[in-house]
């Protein structure tokens, strides 16, 4: 099956240093899935080539502001990545800081500071029930839907599982993510399988995007 750039669109998740540049403590822990699979390498090809072929691409990015790290409950994930400062910016007004491990990967920016990337609201916790992103893929009337980026087993999950339940066509580029650890990746993997309509490797995806 090819996509089309009509209703097809790519959705990359936390593009940012915090899980793929070493500043990050998320990368300190994803690091070696990051390089097994190549991913930067294939998050860049994808970019690339959805670009060229004119599909749209959106950013579900996660950013933690001070007030958010008053909350008085939450899951183990959440106390690590606030503990750890994860994604942290200075508050909701002010612009991300450059260089910082919120900010987007440099190679990235090319592609998605371009002034025709959507970026979405900053999702919370690891899904996008807590930003609109859903609300920007429908008002560009897509409706099938290919996932990059990070964590393989957190954020990539979250996201593959509410836009299933929402009625997207979900495919995974499953080598243009990763996860904290081989084991995390592989059960990512399998759920991936069970879970999309497809999960493809990069060179499957950039196929059917031309």
């Amino acid at each position: 099956m090819k996509f089309n750039n009509k209703e097809t669109a790519v959705v990359v998740v936390d593009p940012q240093n915090e899980f793929l540049h070493e500043m990050g403590e998320g990368y300190k822990l994803a690091k070696d899935v990051v390089k097994a699979n190549n991913t930067i390498e294939n998050m860049i090809s994808l970019l690339k080539t959805a670009k060229e072929n004119r599909y749209k691409v959106f950013v579900s990015p996660h950013y933690y502001y001070p007030h958010d790290y008053t909350w008085k409950f939450g899951s183990n994930g959440e106390h690590m990545m606030h503990q750890m400062k994860m994604f942290e910016r200075k508050g909701p007004s002010e612009a991300v800081e450059k260089n910082s491990r919120a900010d987007i990967l440099d190679e990235f920016k090319p592609y998605l500071e371009d002034g025709e990337t959507i970026i979405a609201s900053p999702h919370k916790i690891f899904g996008p029930q807590t930003n609109d992103l859903v609300l920007q893929l429908r008002k560009q009337k897509i409706d099938t839907v290919i996932l990059v980026g990070m964590n393989s087993n957190i954020c990539i999950e979250s996201h593959m599982r509410d836009l299933v339940e929402q009625g997207f066509e979900v495919y995974i580029a499953k080598d243009a993510t990763a996860a904290p650890g081989e084991e995390a990746y592989k059960a990512a993997e399998v759920n991936f399988g069970m879970l999309s309509s497809g999960s493809l490797t990069t060179e499957e995806v950039l196929e059917r995007l031309k």
